[in-house]
């Protein structure tokens, strides 16, 4: 079974902290009983130091390994209940293993032989379960001349084992407290920290292009959750926005696009009544029909040069000159602007104005320029001036025409928008050349804008990145 996103991060983390947790209690576990174990030995080497500094001070004339037998009587049951307590035991053996005095609280218990004590290991320390009881024993080995003695210290385990006992049922308690506690705060915060996220798949679901101005609504968060919220809420505004223009750009086209249809319907109409009875009926339709399809074919081209240019990413690039695709786009508008007795001015530049892109688009994108500019100049002359910067070629179209008012310099390159001419058709044209201008300028990695010329017409200028002038000149 798949397990959603909360259950996987409820059981991660609460598997981590049981992991440590547990970790820890054993840490802590083992840490008390070397402590207690520690102790227990601790408190019989103390008992063994004691017990052999009085018997050596008994005979003043005895070291240690004994030079004499003297020592030995030292060694009766009397002497041994002074170090003996509720959990601590003594005995003391004969070479042969035959004990020879013990104290009165071992009962019938007997500290049985350690065979591995040795001359040259004389001490050793055991563990030894006796009559039910376990015993922690030192023994350690004592000779003279002729005769020695074992002496056994034992300290009983039982109720250190019994305070391991109780410390581990109350770590083992803590530990399965601890557990459900971070099991359910496990949930608690995987539920709270995916909550944001189900609501952003909720609103996700529900929007739909109808529903765009919906947003992700919630208590303000500075990590990455509130982040992916902004994003998505970004996301939602920027959809909203292209939807916008998608929108108006398929009423603006519709719009531009009836009229010419309009005119073409009703005139193939009148040639259908009247084409064959009246001769200059016939060509006036023709001639409407001719023209309004030219009008279509110009608008269809325009909306496929944009979808290309949108498509930027496929579009094959190499070195061009913006000197010399001037040059040819001022040819192929000399004779519209001679048509209404307009002037082109062309100033070049000695700076290199090579850059990266499509020669035609180019072509077309100055050409827009200067076309628009001779369309909204009824006198004058029509300034084409090229120029370069140390990474930017740029090109820039004046005119002597009314100018641009500031209220619409953001506007006028948004598809079939006119300034000053919203929408009308006293100028020719498909309202789509500078909308052409910023699409071609963009996949370029350029930009265009548009602002007020000196002698008071219209500045539109189109920036773009300039191409090393080193990387392109012959070696």
């Amino acid at each position: 079974m798949k397990l959603s996103l909360k259950w996987r991060i409820a059981g991660a983390y609460a598997l981590l902290l049981i992991l440590v947790l547990a970790a820890t209690s054993a840490a802590i576990v083992t840490r008390f009983q070397a402590i207690l174990y520690a102790e227990a030995r601790a408190r019989v080497d103390t008992t063994m130091h004691e017990i052999v500094q009085a018997a050596l001070s008994a005979d003043p004339f005895a070291t240690e390994p004994f030079s004499s037998d003297a020592i030995l009587p030292f060694f009766n049951s009397t002497n041994l209940e002074t170090w003996a307590s509720a959990t601590t035991y003594l005995q003391v053996d004969d070479l042969a293993g035959y004990p020879i005095a013990r104290s009165s609280n071992l009962g019938g218990v007997r500290i049985p032989p350690n065979p591995a004590l040795t001359p040259a290991h004389p001490t050793a320390y055991r563990i030894v379960r006796a009559d039910g009881r376990t015993f922690l024993i030192e023994d350690r080995l004592l000779r003279g001349r002729s005769s020695g003695a074992v002496i056994h210290v034992a300290e009983r385990l039982d109720v250190l084992e019994r305070t391991l006992a109780q410390t581990r049922e109350t770590i083992a308690i803590i530990l399965a407290a601890a557990i459900a506690a971070v099991i359910v705060l496990a949930i608690a915060i995987a539920a709270r920290t995916i909550a944001p996220i189900t609501r952003l798949s909720r609103a996700m679901r529900e929007i739909g292009s109808d529903r765009l101005d919906r947003r992700l609504e919630g208590p303000p968060r500075s990590d990455e959750i509130g982040e992916l919220m902004r994003s998505f809420n970004d996301l939602l505004a920027r959809l909203e926005e292209a939807f916008a223009r998608e929108r108006q750009f398929i009423s603006d086209a519709s719009h531009e696009l009836k009229t010419p249809l309009t005119s073409i319907n009703a005139n193939a109409q009148l040639l259908l009544r009247w084409g064959d009875r009246d001769e200059t009926i016939r060509r006036e339709s023709l001639e409407t029909i001719e023209h309004e399809s030219a009008a279509l074919a110009e608008m269809v081209n325009g909306m496929l040069t944009l979808a290309k240019a949108d498509r930027g990413d496929a579009l094959p690039k190499e070195p061009v000159s913006l000197s010399h695709v001037a040059q040819e786009a001022l040819r192929m508008c000399a004779g519209r602007a001679a048509e209404k007795g307009l002037s082109l001015v062309f100033e070049p530049t000695s700076e290199s104005t090579i850059v990266e892109g499509d020669p035609h688009l180019l072509r077309q994108l100055i050409g827009n320029l200067i076309d628009n500019a001779i369309k909204f100049t009824p006198a004058g002359h029509v300034r084409i001036a090229l120029g370069a910067a140390e990474t930017t070629a740029w090109i820039e179209v004046d005119d002597t025409g009314p100018g641009i008012p500031e209220a619409e310099l953001a506007h006028v390159f948004e598809r079939f928008y006119r300034a000053d001419r919203a929408h009308s058709r006293a100028v020719a044209g498909t309202g789509l050349g500078l909308a052409i201008v910023r699409s071609i300028a963009r996949v370029h990695g350029g930009s265009v804008e548009a602002g007020r010329a000196p002698e008071g017409g219209a500045r539109l200028r189109a920036s773009f990145p300039r191409i090393d002038p080193r990387l392109t000149e012959p070696s």
